[in-house]
């Protein structure tokens, strides 16, 4: 990914080429008296909300699972 730093005059005065820049895919660094201050990326929406309980019924947790193994308190100082 191709990254340009400019200054925040030219940032003001180019906003609009600096954002069809950043649709194609560029990041551009705002920087302000050298020191880098933002960054102008590109948008990606949110992923769907997630739905609790999708699985609901299709997972089984075994006994013992959560049970250390024989020896494992030996083997770890736990």
């Amino acid at each position: 990914m191709k990254q340009t730093v400019v200054g925040v005059y030219e940032a003001k005065t180019h906003f609009s080429k600096l954002v069809r820049r950043v649709a194609a895919g560029e990041e551009v660094i705002i920087a302000s008296a050298g020191t880098p201050v933002a960054k102008l990326v590109g948008y990606s929406p949110a992923s769907a909300p997630r739905t609790p309980g999708l699985l609901e019924g299709k997972i089984e947790v075994k006994p013992g699972f959560d049970e250390l193994p024989p020896g494992f308190d030996d083997a770890f100082g736990v």
